[in-house]
C-alpha cells in the first residue's frame, strides 16, 4: 500500500494558550498547559520517524485551503470573524476554542491538509493517506467553533470530494471519543453523505450524539450515532464496527471513506473514560481496509483529538502499520496492562446500545 502522511511543522504552532485541562486559565483555575497542545501529535510524528515507519510513507506537503473552500460549510460572517480575531492577536472561536494570533492561517492549513490527502488518494497517486493535522475540526459548526475546533476538517473534506472531485457518495466515520457534531450537522439532510459517530455517551457536546438523531428530510437514515457507555473497551468497539459500521458502509457503498481519527478513546486519555488500546485501533483499521476494498472505496484518515502524549503515538503507529502492511520493531509497552483491564470484553449494557444503533442500518440510503 502506498500510504501518504500529511505533516507540517506549522501545525505545532497552533497556540491554545494556558489552561487547566480543557478550560481556559483564570479565576480559580491556575494557568498550566492546555490539553490541546502540540505534544501528542509531535510525539506521534517522532515515533513515526524513530521507528522507521517514515521510510514506508510518502510525505505529503499540505496546502492552505482557500476561503471559498472553507465557506462551503462555514458562513462568510464566521470566517471573516476568525480572520479578524487572528489578525488582532487571537481570541476564542466560540466554545472552549482558544487560539492565538496567526491561528486562522494554521486552521486553513489543517483543512488544506485534509483536502490534499483526499485529492491524492482519489487521483490514484496514493492508495491511502493519513493527514496528521492540527487543530482538530469535527466539533466546529457552520457559524461557531467548539471543542478546540475552528473549521470542520472532515466535513469540508467530504464536501470537497463531492463538489470538486465529483464523487457521488462519501461516508465519514468518526471514532473520536467525543461526538462528531459538526460533521453530523453539516450533512443532516443530505443522503449523499453517510455520517457515523462512535463516542462516549453525552460527554462532549452533552446535548448531541443520541441514537435517535438519524437525519432529517432526504437525509433520514444517513446519520448513525453509537453513544457507547463510559468504560467501553475493545470488545465494545469491535462489536460496534462489526454490527454497525461495516454493515452501514456496505449498504451505503461509498466512493470514499473518510475517518475522523481521534485517538482519545484510549485507556490513558485524560479527557475520556474509555479503554481502547493500540491493538484495538489496529483491529478497527483492518475493518476499514476490508470494507473499503469490498466497496472499491478510497480510504483517508484525518486526525482529530487524542490527549495522552504518552499513548497517542502507539495507537497512531498501530493504525499506520495496518495501513502500510509494515510492522516496525516497536512494541507497545502499555499493551499488556491495558489489554488486561477488567471489562475489556463486550458488556451487556454496551451491547444494548449497539443493538439500538444496529437497528438503524436497514434505513441507510442505498445507491
Amino acid at each position: 500500500m502506498k500510504t501518504g502522511l500529511v505533516w507540517d511543522e506549522r501545525y505545532m504552532w497552533w497556540d491554545t494558550r494556558s489552561g487547566a485541562a480543557f478550560m481556559p486559565a483564570g479565576g480559580w483555575l491556575e494557568p498550566g498547559e492546555h490539553a490541546e497542545n502540540p505534544s501528542t501529535k509531535r510525539r506521534f510524528k517522532n515515533l513515526i520517524d524513530v521507528s522507521g515507519m517514515a521510510d514506508h510513507l510518502v510525505p505529503v506537503k499540505p496546502r492552505m485551503a482557500t476561503v471559498e473552500e472553507v465557506e462551503r460549510y462555514h458562513t462568510k460572517e464566521y470566517v471573516a470573524r476568525m480572520k479578524e480575531l487572528s489578525d488582532t492577536g487571537g481570541g476564542d472561536a466560540g466554545e472552549i476554542t482558544p487560539f492565538a494570533g496567526g491561528g486562522f492561517e494554521i486552521a486553513l492549513l489543517a483543512v488544506g491538509g485534509t483536502l490534499i490527502a483526499i485529492e491524492k488518494v482519489v487521483s490514484g497517486e496514493l492508495d491511502t493517506a493519513y493527514a496528521l493535522v492540527r487543530p482538530p475540526g469535527h466539533h466546529a459548526q457552520k457559524d461557531i467553533g467548539r471543542g478546540f475546533c475552528m473549521f470542520s476538517n472532515a466535513a469540508l473534506g467530504a464536501m470537497h470530494a463531492r463538489q470538486a472531485l465529483g464523487l457521488e457518495r462519501v461516508a465519514v466515520v468518526d471514532w473520536d471519543v467525543h461526538h462528531g457534531n459538526g460533521t453530523q450537522w453539516a450533512f443532516y439532510d443530505d443522503p449523499s453523505v453517510l455520517t457515523i459517530s462512535l463516542h462516549q455517551d453525552r460527554y462532549f457536546p452533552m446535548d448531541s450524539g443520541m441514537v435517535d438523531e438519524v437525519g432529517e428530510g432526504a437525509g433520514v437514515g444517513a446519520n448513525i450515532n453509537v453513544p457507547l457507555p463510559g468504560g467501553s473497551g475493545v470488545g465494545a468497539y469491535v462489536s460496534a464496527f462489526e454490527r454497525v459500521v461495516a454493515p452501514a458502509l456496505n449498504r451505503f457503498q461509498p466512493d470514499l471513506i473518510l475517518v475522523a481519527s481521534g485517538l482519545d478513546a484510549s485507556a490513558l486519555d485524560p479527557l475520556a473514560r474509555q479503554q481502547m488500546h493500540s491493538d484495538g485501533y489496529r483491529q478497527l483499521t483492518r475493518v476499514f481496509m476490508d470494507t473499503a476494498a469490498a466497496n472499491k472505496a478510497h480510504l483517508v484518515f484525518t486526525h482529530e483529538g487524542g490527549y495522552s502524549a504518552a499513548y497517542v503515538p502507539f495507537c497512531g503507529l498501530a493504525v499506520l502499520e495496518e495501513l502500510t502492511g509494515h510492522r516496525t520493531p516497536v512494541e507497545d509497552p502499555y499493551l499488556p496492562i491495558f489489554a488486561g483491564i477488567g471489562g475489556q470484553d463486550l458488556q451487556p449494557h454496551q451491547a444494548a446500545v449497539i443493538d439500538q444503533s444496529a437497528a438503524l442500518v436497514e434505513n441507510v440510503p442505498t445507491r
